[in-house]
């Protein structure tokens, strides 16, 4: 660490003690040991306290990846590089974040070789957003010194797009052909799944249904062997609207992975081919955080994005439809099902029954 520095409390004292050591000599030393030499023995015990301090180590354990709006708990751990070498000791942690993440207001006060110092971050844009380095100001018990130190040691978190819900009609209509297949073998189950405009009554699995506040349906192996859908994105004119492509395509995207379809999504920063299941999801999320304005070839996929200043739009099969459209389409579809699941759910009685 830097050598110790006086404090503002430290400069008054020190300013104290000069002033009643002149004016005890001036009255015969009588004075010194009441005014200063307490002041003096303050001084020299917090010099000499931060004088055995050392560089902490440092660890920190940077907040999950979450989407943008939400908020993370971030963790950072510093103790004395030797052990016992000054036993713990006051100072103020400032970790600086990068402008897409909102940390503290000011430096956390903590007891350095006590435990480790938490603190919320919220994700304001997305992308890969930056911890660090760490700046740790050390002071004596009596706050008269300080001496501070920067830890160059930096962690990232990624912050995903805003994602929307996506009406299953829309979603439907570009896996229908293959959605079912010549097969309609029923025997082999394969999971439950939000119930979607369209499916037989018999599919709902009234147990989960019963215990959810939506409708659940059983979904069997035949109905999930679908052909993939290919999702294209990139950004018009010179306005930018990179937000809302990447909005837009993790959307439908995830989406369509909702429901069992694999996805070929290409967008500026890159593209992945994913199916559906944790790492896909993560994989698409990935891309979209990072990617953004520019153009790729969407002619050969079943739906192009399209995004710029004003928003995004999909366009497929001849037709363009306004994302925010459909986002208010989703909006309503999600009231209709929770009203359908209030009036289907069973009563208490038949779900003993069955």
């Amino acid at each position: 660490m830097p050598k110790a520095t006086l404090t503002r409390r430290g400069r008054v004292v020190g300013a104290a003690c000069v002033i009643g050591g002149l004016l005890g000599l001036a009255a015969g030393g009588r004075a010194l040991d009441a005014v200063v030499l307490p002041g003096v023995v303050a001084l020299v015990a917090g010099y000499v306290q931060l004088a055995r301090v050392e560089d902490p180590e440092v660890r920190r354990v940077p907040p999950r990846d979450g989407f943008v709006g939400e908020r993370r708990e971030a963790r950072i751990e510093l103790r004395p590089a030797t052990a016992g070498a000054a036993g713990t000791y006051l100072a103020a942690i400032d970790d600086e974040t990068d402008d897409g993440l909102e940390g503290p207001e000011g430096p956390i006060r903590a007891s350095i070789g006590e435990g480790p110092v938490t603190y919320r971050v919220r994700y304001l844009k997305r992308g890969e957003r930056r911890l660090g380095p760490v700046r740790v100001t050390a002071t004596d018990v009596f706050g008269l010194f300080d001496r501070e130190v920067v830890v160059d040691d930096t962690d990232a978190a990624t912050a995903y797009p805003v994602c929307h819900p996506i009406p299953a009609r829309f979603r439907r209509e570009l896996y229908a052909d293959d959605a079912v297949g010549a097969s309609r073998q029923r025997e082999e189950f394969d999971r439950l799944r939000e119930y979607a405009r369209g499916d037989a009554l018999r599919d709902v699995h009234w147990p989960t249904t019963a215990k959810r506040d939506e409708i659940v349906v059983k979904e069997f192996a035949a109905e999930t062997r679908r052909g993939r859908v290919a999702i294209a994105g990139e950004t018009a004119g010179e306005r930018g609207g990179a937000d809302a492509l990447a909005s837009a395509a993790a959307s439908l995207a995830l989406a369509l992975l909702d429901d069992g379809v694999p996805v070929d999504l290409t967008l500026p920063a890159g593209s992945v081919s994913v199916r559906p299941g944790p790492q896909g999801r993560r994989a698409v999320l990935e891309l979209a955080a990072v990617t953004g304005p520019g153009a790729v070839a969407v002619d050969d996929a079943d739906v192009a994005v399209l995004a710029d200043a004003d928003g995004a739009r999909y366009r497929t099969g001849g037709r363009t439809v306004a994302v925010d459209d459909l986002r208010a389409a989703a909006d309503g579809e999600s009231d209709a099902e929770r009203s359908r699941a209030a009036a289907a759910a069973p009563t208490e009685t038949e779900v003993r029954g069955r």
